[in-house]
């Protein structure tokens, strides 16, 4: 449907264009998630893997409603918010943000196999995948966030004071490898951007009378 081609471009132009994300395009992309989530209740939108893959990237914004009540109840303490609290605001939208990367990479990437494999990619392309699919990104995510937290916790005051024995030494392997996923989120971004560059401008000429 054109309504779901429509959010998936101010999609892109969100997570995958913009540098960073502003007032404007954040409540933009808000009402275009509350639009597409009540749009694929409606009985004339087939549910297939797309739509599940754009449910989930809907359902990511959830995080970003989050992260704004979150801001709102931690400013009511004023400066008595510890940092690891005050850093679940970033966190989740961190998390958005890479979900929402990665569904619409999925997005594309489906759109390619429907382009120049349809017939070939089919038992790839199922709802039951689709939905396995992502359900993995949102735990691996989630596993992303949690490092985060141990991380602040470390700075916040728990690696001077390490706690002994195996959990002193998960928590440094936890923080060593947040530190890890600081330093790649910013080469997969850029990955993520050239990988969807290049599908969509393989199908266009694709598609483009010869």
């Amino acid at each position: 449907m054109k309504d779901l081609r429509r959010y998936l471009a101010l999609k892109y132009i969100q997570y995958l264009v913009l540098s960073s994300s502003n007032t404007v395009s954040t409540l933009l992309g808000l009402l275009g998630s509350a639009y597409t989530m009540i749009l694929l209740q409606s009985a004339k939108v087939s549910f297939k893997s797309t739509a599940v893959l754009i449910s989930s990237l809907a359902q990511a914004d959830i995080l970003v409603l989050l992260s704004l009540v979150s801001d709102v109840v931690l400013g009511s303490f004023g400066a008595g918010v510890s940092p690891v609290a005050s850093a679940i605001v970033p966190i989740l939208l961190t998390a958005n943000t890479h979900i929402s990367c990665i569904l619409l990479s999925c997005v594309a990437f489906e759109a390619y196999l429907i382009t120049f494999l349809p017939l070939e990619s089919r038992p790839l392309r199922t709802v039951r995948k689709a939905r396995l699919l992502c359900r993995g990104i949102w735990v691996l995510v989630a596993t992303e966030c949690a490092l985060f937290l141990v991380d602040e916790h470390l700075r916040a005051g728990g690696a001077s004071s390490p706690c002994p024995g195996p959990l002193g030494l998960l928590f440094q392997l936890c923080g060593a490898a947040a530190a890890l996923l600081t330093s790649l989120s910013y080469i997969l971004g850029i990955l993520l951007r050239i990988i969807n560059v290049y599908i969509y401008y393989k199908i266009f000429f694709s598609m483009s009378p010869r």
